[in-house]
């Protein structure tokens, strides 16, 4: 137990913010149920380092501390929490961008929608509906062009490319990271992506290739070894990576 004290005064010492909770009314937060700070909003989401909240009043939405003062004195129409030290915006009438810590844009340009910076890479949807990746400069990642384009995980990220329709991986650069496609596909998790064929449901490695020639109606990602799954029959099961059964969880019926 004293070390589980030391830990959570320790915490709390580093900035009561990270251990801070978003109050019952959505207006402030709260640690042990005492409020962070005496200002009240019309709305506040969770605290993303380096200690910074989306917020909303009467004036439209923007960032605070964790004193609860704003960061900037610029509004949006809609703010999202900071990752890799940039946010997403929304500017009322202009479009989508990413922001730094002090409120001034990344770019010049706008999008329709943008995502989160993850790994140094974030996905963003042109004016014309297709989607693309750019850096942590604001700068284009790969061709772009995608029907969509999904968050990096291990330096990789999933598009939907507008040739059919399949899924395939692109790399840190945009391009391909094999040659396969898919009909649906995930990111990689510890070096494994789920995947679907006309077949059913699988995982593949890194060069594209299945890591097992089972199918299944459901896998999930894998876990120490194992993922959970539903063979095609409605078994419940746990695979292992090579895609042998390696528990029966529950029988289909």
């Amino acid at each position: 137990m004293p070390d589980v004290q030391h830990a959570e005064t320790a915490q709390r010492q580093v900035g009561p913010w990270r251990i801070a909770e978003v109050s019952a009314d959505g207006t402030h937060h709260v640690v042990d149920g005492v409020p962070l700070y005496e200002s009240r909003f019309g709305l506040v989401c969770e605290y993303h380092e380096p200690g910074i909240a989306p917020a909303r009043d009467h004036t439209g939405a923007f960032h605070i501390d964790a004193q609860g003062s704003p960061v900037y004195p610029a509004r949006f129409r809609e703010v999202w929490g900071y990752y890799d030290g940039l946010a997403a915006v929304e500017e009322a009438g202009r479009g989508w961008l990413h922001i730094r810590l002090n409120g001034s844009p990344l770019y010049s340009d706008r999008y329709d929608w943008c995502g989160n910076f993850q790994e140094g890479r974030c996905a963003v949807r042109r004016a014309d509906g297709l989607y693309g990746h750019i850096d942590n400069h604001g700068r284009r990642v790969g061709v772009g062009g995608h029907l969509y384009a999904g968050d990096y995980r291990e330096r990789a990220a999933v598009v939907r490319y507008t040739e059919g329709g399949l899924c395939g991986h692109v790399d840190w650069d945009g391009r391909p990271l094999h040659m396969q496609r898919f009909i649906d596909l995930d990111v990689f998790h510890k070096g494994y992506a789920r995947a679907r064929d006309a077949r059913g449901w699988f995982h593949i490695i890194r060069s594209g290739r299945d890591a097992y020639a089972e199918r299944f109606a459901i896998v999930e990602p894998f876990y120490n070894g194992t993922a959970y799954a539903e063979t095609l029959s409605g078994d419940r099961v746990l695979i292992a990576t090579n895609g042998t059964v390696a528990r029966v969880i529950l029988a289909g019926r």
